[in-house]
């Protein structure tokens, strides 16, 4: 489907719409600007962290064979995404190339694809329209599924009956509905959740490394956490107040801005400063260093909390001990221990089940 949506658009614009050269000079969109240099950086970081996030990727990763299936399958779907976002996207610059953008009155940038369909023959609208519900009804329901999946799994264990789960299913699609309707901008919930992706993963993925098995969740959480909170500190001394600070930490204001407020706001401008119109794209830089300068300092504080106790109760320091690889017999004593049987485990044996936080 997605294949004959590409297809039917990009033969049926090519055909009907006709691009003014003269448009495409004065345009700019050809010239590089500051904003499309920190998009360069902005955008990757906020899908590869968000993409931690998609339980639907966890699914299918989880679901592959082989490794070898699951790089062929990544790589031929990294390819098709590729080509597919670069028709996607190259439809705004025909909207604006062949007079359909801005319009009159002039329209908002982000509805240019829909001005460019304008142009076609309505049976090509209609069959687009159709198919982009199909797809995007297909992607609610993975992210659905994967959802309550997850939940089933860190919950309950995977021991709800399964007509409860697709009730829960049906039940999730209330609140969405609600969200979508009632939020004043959508896209600000994704950036909301790729700037906490931003601050969380990189401190995350590096306990996923064998080389760093001293890393803990305290870290990641403390990580995390302090990314936020770096965001919050850099807005309110890039704004000079709080409370643009704190509307720094909820993207109110969008993702778009005209200065170099995403590099440090060494060159901030009065309109940035007096207006706040525009999300600094700055908390996208402050967010993956903060959390990981908090992840490293809480990591030197757990060690003094740790090397201190040890040498209170004079026991051994063992901060630094390489725990024992787990084998696969190991994963599945650990799904079937309950907690109380835990509870009555030494420290040793229960933390080779379930992990140290500390």
């Amino acid at each position: 489907m997605v294949l004959g949506l590409v297809v039917l658009a990009a033969i049926a614009v090519g055909v009907e719409t006709h691009v003014d050269r003269t448009l495409i000079e004065s345009s700019g969109f050809l010239s590089s600007s500051l904003l499309g240099w920190q998009l360069i950086y902005i955008l990757p970081l906020a899908i590869l962290t968000n993409d931690f996030f998609i339980s639907g990727f966890w699914m299918r990763t989880f679901a592959s064979k082989t490794d070898k299936d699951l790089i062929i399958g990544t790589a031929v779907a990294t390819v098709a995404v590729t080509c597919i976002l670069t028709l996607v996207g190259a439809t705004g610059l025909l909207a604006a190339w062949t007079g359909a953008w801005p319009g009159d009155p002039p329209q908002e940038g982000s509805i240019a694809l829909f001005l460019l369909l304008g142009q076609l023959p309505a049976w090509v609208i209609g069959i687009v329209l159709v198919m982009t519900v199909s797809l995007s009804t297909a992607a609610l329901d993975s992210l659905q599924s994967a959802m309550v999946s997850t939940g089933s799994n860190d919950l309950f264990r995977n021991k709800l009956h399964m007509g409860w789960i697709r009730l829960i299913v049906l039940l999730v699609i209330v609140p969405a509905v609600v969200v979508a309707l009632k939020s004043p901008d959508i896209l600000q919930i994704y950036l909301i959740s790729d700037l906490v992706s931003a601050s969380s993963i990189p401190v995350l993925v590096i306990g996923l490394n064998d080389r760093f098995y001293w890393w803990r969740g305290f870290e990641v959480v403390v990580g995390g956490l302090g990314g936020l909170l770096t965001v919050f500190v850099f807005g309110t001394i890039y704004y000079g107040n709080a409370q643009d600070g704190a509307n720094l930490m909820l993207l109110e204001n969008g993702l778009y801005a005209e200065d170099w407020s995403a590099f440090g706001g060494a060159h901030r401008t009065m309109y940035a400063i007096e207006r706040c119109t525009d999300i600094s794209p700055g908390a996208f830089v402050a967010a993956p260093i903060g959390g990981l300068l908090c992840g490293f300092g809480s990591f030197a504080l757990r060690i003094a909390c740790l090397w201190i106790a040890a040498k209170v109760k004079g026991h051994r320091f063992e901060a630094f001990d390489r725990p024992r690889p787990l084998e696969a017999a190991d994963y599945v004593r650990r799904r079937n221990v309950s907690e109380e049987d835990q509870q009555h485990m030494d420290n040793d044996e229960a933390s080779s089940l379930k992990g140290k936080f500390f």
